[in-house]
C-alpha cells in the first residue's frame, strides 16, 4: 500500500474503445492513485468494508473505495475524522476514495425525514435525534473527511414515485447542484491532493427527465457525472433501459458513474452502455449472510447441501479463500457462527468483482467485449436459473 497522497491533478483519460459498443477502458488520476476503469468500487460505508481488513480489500486489487457521508457523520462525527487527519489516514487506507452525499440515505428514511427547499431534515436511525442536511453541510462534511472525489447532494425519488414527484426531484437536484458549486466549485486542493465534485443525474424511468436532468448538469462542467436514480425497484428493464440512454447523455471525456448498481449481469450491461464506475453493498452484505458468487450464479454456502462438499466457492477462481478452503469448512463456519465465516466469503466476493472488472477491461483492451459480455452474462444467467429451480424443487 501506498502511504502518502500524490500533489496531482485529477484526470480522467479514454485508452481503449470496444467497437459495435459504447465500453471504453479508461484511466482515473487522483491524488492517491491512478485507477484503471471500468472499476468496481467495495463499500466503506461507516470507515470499514465490512469483516475484511483494508490490507486484504487491497490485495484484492481495489485501489477504489467508497465512505457513506450519512454514517460517518453520525458516528464518529466529520469533526473527529478532520481532527485525525481525515478519513483515510483514520480509517487507514491509503487509495482513493469517493464518499456519497448522504442524499440517498437520508431520503430512504421514508417517515424519518421532511423535504424543504433548504435541506433535508431527518432523525437518525441511531438514536432518533433531529438533524438537518443541506448541499451546503454535505459539502463541509465531505471535504472533511478528505475524499477525492465528492458527490453532490441530491433528491433521489424512490420507484412508484408520480411523475410530478421525479419532476420536482429533478428540479431540486439541479438547484441543490448549483449551491454544492457555489460552496465546493469543482476542483480544490487540499492537504496535498485535490477534491473534484461529481454531479448526479435524476429522473426515475422518464425519459425526457432524464434528458433534461442530464443537459441541467452537464451545463455545470465538473470534473464527472453521475447517474443516480436507479435500482431502486424499477424492473430490469427498466434499469438497463434507462442506464443506456443516461451513459449517453453525459459527456465522452469524463468518468460516468453508475451508483448503486452491483450484479454482475447489470454490470456487464453497463458497461457495454459506456459507464466507467460501480459501486454496490451487495458483494459484502450477502457474504455476512452465506451467499458468494461465482460466475455460475450465487451459491449459499451455508445451505447443508455442502456439508461434505470439497470443491472451492468457485472452481474458476484464484483468490486465496478458493486457493486453500472447501465449501464444507466455510459452511462449517457459518454453522458455528464463527466470524471467519463471513470474513472468508467477503474476501472471497471481492475478489469476485475486481476479477470480473479486470476481464471486462482485457475484453475491451483487445477488442472482444461484446462476446465476452455475452458469453460470462449467459453463464451467470443460467447459473442463476439451475439456483432458483433447485430452490422451488426443495420447497416442493
Amino acid at each position: 500500500m501506498n502511504d502518502q497522497a500524490l500533489d496531482t491533478p485529477f484526470a480522467f483519460e479514454v485508452t481503449a474503445a470496444a467497437a459495435g459498443t459504447s465500453a471504453r477502458r479508461g484511466r482515473l488520476v487522483t491524488g492517491h492513485g491512478m485507477i484503471e476503469t471500468p472499476v468496481f468500487m467495495p463499500v466503506g460505508t461507516v470507515g470499514s468494508v465490512k469483516a475484511v481488513t483494508f490490507e486484504q480489500v487491497w490485495g484484492t486489487g481495489a485501489r477504489l473505495i467508497l465512505g457513506n457521508t450519512y454514517h460517518l457523520y453520525l458516528r464518529p462525527g466529520h469533526e473527529l475524522v478532520a481532527r485525525r487527519g481525515g478519513l483515510h489516514r483514520f480509517q487507514g487506507w491509503d487509495g482513493a476514495l469517493l464518499t456519497d452525499s448522504a442524499g440517498f440515505q437520508v431520503f430512504s428514511l421514508n417517515d424519518l425525514n421532511r423535504i424543504t427547499e433548504d435541506g433535508v431534515e431527518f432523525r437518525s436511525h441511531l438514536d432518533g435525534s433531529r438533524h438537518f442536511f443541506s448541499p451546503e453541510l454535505s459539502m463541509e462534511i465531505q471535504l472533511a473527511l478528505g475524499s477525492d472525489i465528492i458527490m453532490a447532494f441530491d433528491q433521489c425519488a424512490a420507484y412508484g414515485a408520480s411523475r410530478a414527484e421525479v419532476d420536482a426531484a429533478v428540479k431540486r437536484t439541479t438547484r441543490w447542484l448549483g449551491r454544492c458549486r457555489d460552496v465546493f466549485d469543482g476542483r480544490a486542493f487540499r492537504d496535498g491532493w485535490e477534491r473534484v465534485l461529481f454531479g448526479i443525474m435524476q429522473g426515475g424511468v422518464h425519459e425526457d427527465l432524464r434528458r433534461r436532468s442530464a443537459a441541467e448538469i452537464v451545463e455545470m462542467d465538473l470534473p464527472g457525472y453521475a447517474i443516480g436514480g436507479l435500482s431502486v425497484g424499477e424492473p430490469v428493464a427498466d434499469l438497463r433501459a434507462m442506464t443506456e440512454l443516461s451513459a449517453s447523455l453525459l459527456p465522452v471525456d469524463r468518468p460516468r458513474y453508475l451508483m448503486g448498481v452491483g450484479f454482475p449481469d447489470d454490470i456487464l450491461a453497463a458497461v457495454d452502455a459506456g459507464v466507467d464506475m460501480f459501486d454496490c453493498v451487495l458483494p459484502t452484505r450477502m457474504a455476512r449472510t452465506g451467499t458468494v458468487l461465482t460466475r455460475d450464479g450465487r451459491l449459499v454456502v451455508k445451505n447443508k447441501a455442502h456439508a461434505e462438499d470439497d470443491l472451492p466457492l468457485d472452481p474458476d477462481c484464484a483468490c486465496p479463500v478458493c486457493a486453500r478452503h472447501s465449501r464444507a469448512y466455510i459452511r462449517h463456519l457459518f454453522q458455528a457462527r464463527e466470524i471467519l465465516g463471513p470474513t472468508l466469503a467477503t474476501l472471497h466476493n471481492l475478489h469476485f468483482y475486481q476479477d470480473l472488472m479486470a476481464g471486462i477491461r482485457l475484453a475491451i483492451e483487445e477488442d472482444r467485449y461484446p462476446a465476452f459480455a455475452r458469453a460470462e452474462s449467459a453463464r451467470w444467467t443460467d447459473g442463476e436459473r439451475d439456483r432458483l429451480a433447485e430452490v422451488q424443487q426443495r420447497r416442493k
